[in-house]
């Protein structure tokens, strides 16, 4: 499987091309949101049913209030504290979130991961990635670029390597739904309830 740099995926990002890359949790496929008119292209790649909402990985903290309207403290407390790392918060999107990665409530996800090449795509991209796994829906997500399907691959067309390369974790983020009075646990995963617990 050949592949690309960070500035040559960079390039195909800004041009509203889908890329596979590392990500801490799994390798991930994504599209720049500035450059893509929406999700479609993960959808038809994923081969997945539209309309389920797709995440963002952001490059920063303050990532937090500019793509989120109306973010409670416990929020920012929970980016502080988890940031880089496993937890996706979901918050009301703010007017810089493009209606068509909102979720049919008007919210986002939103995360930092930590993995150098990740963040290194979103900074030189300078807009968040629209991310899911990479793998057709149903199929075991890629914990390392050996489990990435050389067919689904090359369908892609971009793909990144990272310069740590080993297993990721495979543990999904914890999605954790912040817009309501008290958070909500959407789905466990690398970040327990009782670390959320914790800090509320």
């Amino acid at each position: 499987m050949q592949t690309s740099t960070i500035d040559q995926a960079a390039s195909a990002l800004k041009r509203g091309r889908a890329v596979i890359f590392p990500t801490d949790t799994v390798y991930g496929l994504g599209v720049a949101v500035d450059a893509a008119g929406g999700p479609d292209i993960l959808y038809d790649l994923k081969e997945r049913d539209a309309g389920k909402p797709i995440a963002w990985l952001v490059g920063g903290l303050d990532d937090l209030d500019r793509y989120g309207r109306v973010v409670p403290e416990l929020a920012r407390t929970l980016a502080r504290t988890f940031w880089p790392g496993p937890l996706t918060l979901v918050v009301k999107a703010s007017d810089e979130v493009p209606p068509a990665f909102r979720s049919a409530e008007g919210t986002i996800g939103l995360r930092m991961p930590n993995n150098a090449t990740a963040l290194a795509l979103v900074r030189a991209v300078g807009c968040p990635l629209a991310t899911s796994s990479a793998n057709v829906s149903g199929v075991r997500a890629p914990r390392s670029l050996d489990a990435v399907d050389p067919a689904f691959a090359e369908r892609v067309g971009l793909v990144v390597a990272d310069d740590a390369d080993g297993d990721k974790s495979g543990v999904a983020s914890t999605v954790l739904d912040c817009t309501q009075d008290h958070p909500v646990v959407v789905r466990e995963g690398a970040v327990t309830i009782a670390d959320i617990r914790a800090l509320s």
